[in-house]
């Protein structure tokens, strides 16, 4: 009697990778996008968390389709501030975890429109078969409601970034993954991109994948996020200059952009209850009227002393 060999040890064909921090309903839809694609591939769903107290981890850990991991990155522990670490070293947790041949990386306030799955794989695997040493495919995305037009980003040097799209593990592997030291939070992304270009890999657009991103997703944590711009903008300059960059040469940091009806009206999906961009503009400018009118009381109070 002959021993039957072992079967192969299984990998699915694409990682789904998610970074999330208390934005559950942006999160569970995310998710269901994900889910409700319409690939036949098979696929496995990381999602980080960075210590949501919004009840986003209890809603993970029952979800069986998931790969959970949690990195407290807020608050105390023990009486002690937790160490804030990187954008770099959140989403490398996920993407060091990842057993698929192909990475796609969207935000928790993303939504997939429907088939995107599927053209940023045959996109890759077709540019592949022909030879191609393909590093990322952006996908096409806008900033809802905000923004009409979906586009993808050129950066320094005008090469092409991913800001939402698929990656093969194989060429971020090669570079070392993201930069966990250098950036807190922005230009890490497109770091990433130009390391890849820098080691011979390209990174395409992909006509027909699309993303629907919601602008303003819990503005208390963008806010926070945004203190570390400048910093990074700086870091990133320093970075690439003389390589990628030259700060006397010609801007070569654009965008690609495309006008795309969406039939699937995808953007309908993201949480109603955030205030709408009337109410926010109406918002903003009260506050700007009450700021101006405590100026004028402080002025006025100052004559009359």
């Amino acid at each position: 009697m002959t021993d039957t060999p072992p079967p192969p040890p299984y990998r699915p064909l694409l990682s789904v990778v998610i970074g999330s921090y208390n934005r559950r309903r942006f999160l569970e839809q995310a998710i269901e996008s994900v889910r409700a694609n319409g690939t036949p591939a098979d696929y496995e769903t990381i999602v980080v968390d960075g210590g949501s107290t919004d009840g986003s981890m209890g809603w993970l850990v029952k979800q069986k389709d998931i790969v959970t991991i949690v990195q407290h990155n807020r608050g105390e522990f023990r009486g002690t501030p937790i160490r804030r670490r990187s954008w770099g070293y959140f989403m490398n947790l996920g993407f060091k975890s990842a057993q698929g041949r192909y990475i796609l990386m969207i935000s928790d306030d993303c939504l997939l429109v429907p088939g995107a799955i599927d053209r940023g794989l045959e996109h890759v695997q077709q540019l592949e078969a022909e030879g191609r040493k393909i590093g990322g495919a952006a996908f096409y995305f806008r900033n809802w409601p905000n923004e009409r037009d979906y586009y993808v980003q050129r950066t320094f040097g005008g090469k092409l970034m991913v800001n939402h799209g698929l990656y093969t593990r194989a060429a971020m592997g090669a570079v070392g993954f993201v930069d966990e030291d250098r950036y807190g939070f922005y230009k890490a992304d497109g770091d990433l991109c130009l390391k890849m270009w820098e080691a011979g890999f390209e990174v395409v657009d992909c006509p027909g994948a699309y993303v629907e991103h919601f602008e303003g997703a819990n503005r208390a944590v963008r806010k926070s996020n945004r203190e570390l711009l400048a910093r990074d903008r700086e870091a990133y300059r320093q970075r690439w200059e003389g390589i990628f960059w030259d700060p006397a040469g010609p801007e070569l940091r654009d965008q690609l952009s495309v006008a795309y009806d969406d039939p699937h009206r995808t953007a309908s999906r993201f949480p109603s209850d955030e205030p709408s961009l009337p109410a926010r503009v109406a918002r903003r400018a009260r506050q700007t009227g009450e700021r101006a009118l405590a100026r004028l009381t402080k002025l006025t109070g100052l004559v009359h002393a």
